[in-house]
């Protein structure tokens, strides 16, 4: 089943990102807005300790919407791109 938000409504690829976005933006310091699907987060300057508060940062914000949610430590490895963490955790949360 999908993850839903508190409205009952499932959390959807846009807001994965928009997710994504505002808490990368906020650990490089950099504006949300302007971090795309493309971008790799060698090219964000996002180094180890940057994927770990991210990861940290999305099982606190998403753990409310989906209970449990979690991303494991040995599937951060293959994460290389914005765009490679909204489809883990959009596949986690079962988003189409």
């Amino acid at each position: 089943m999908p993850a839903e938000t508190p409205n009952n409504q499932p959390v959807t690829r846009d807001e994965i990102l928009s997710i994504i976005q505002a808490q990368l933006g906020e650990i490089l310091e950099k504006d949300g807005s302007s971090i795309g699907l493309a971008d790799t987060f060698e090219a964000l300057d996002a180094d180890s300790l940057a994927l770990i508060e991210l990861v940290e940062a999305l099982e606190d914000e998403l753990s409310e919407r989906a209970p449990g949610f979690h991303i494991d430590d040995e599937d951060l490895e293959a994460l290389k791109s914005v765009g490679d963490a909204v489809d883990y955790v959009a596949a986690k949360l079962q988003v189409a």
